[in-house]
């Protein structure tokens, strides 16, 4: 359990590199922490709320995915809550973690006809709003959600 502070208003955003598919570079490690910053202003988050990003590959996400949620598949990206959201006052907190699966990114930007780039900041949002306690389960919550994944996007100037 990380140990709290005062609030100080960037996250830290720590990138754990799993896999050895995908190069990390230093701009694709840039465009995750933006994504994370953009979707908590977006969102109004004014306390630091810190998230870990683990970068994976189909068979990590499959393991992790059976292991975590007793589901044997692979998923794009997979969202564990802390639990810490929303902090006491003035506080930070650990918002979670993120597993982001980047050859299910590479696949869907292919499908999608978008850049990697659009994919890996889309499915980073994504995970921020479940972080946040945002879910699709339902018709109605689908369309919220959706509608925030579309503002984060377009604050980040990466449209479909």
């Amino acid at each position: 359990m990380r140990k709290r502070r005062k609030t100080m208003k960037r996250p830290d955003v720590e990138i754990i590199n799993r896999q050895n598919i995908f190069e990390i570079t230093e701009d694709l490690e840039k465009l995750i922490k933006k994504a994370v910053k953009t979707t908590l202003e977006c969102e109004g988050v004014e306390a630091k709320c810190d998230v870990d990003v683990q970068l994976v590959n189909n068979r990590q996400q499959r393991e992790l995915n059976a292991r975590m949620r007793n589901i044997s598949k692979t998923t794009d990206v997979l969202s564990f809550p802390s639990g810490e959201y929303p902090p006491e006052d003035g506080e930070e907190c650990f918002l979670g973690d993120i597993s982001l699966n980047l050859e299910r990114a590479e696949k869907q930007r292919k499908a999608y006809g978008h850049s990697f780039e659009r994919e890996v900041a889309f499915l980073v949002a994504h995970s921020c709003l479940h972080l946040l306690g945002y879910d699709h389960m339902a018709g109605e919550e689908e369309k919220e959600m959706i509608a925030r994944q579309k503002t984060v996007m377009a604050k980040m100037g990466l449209h479909r």
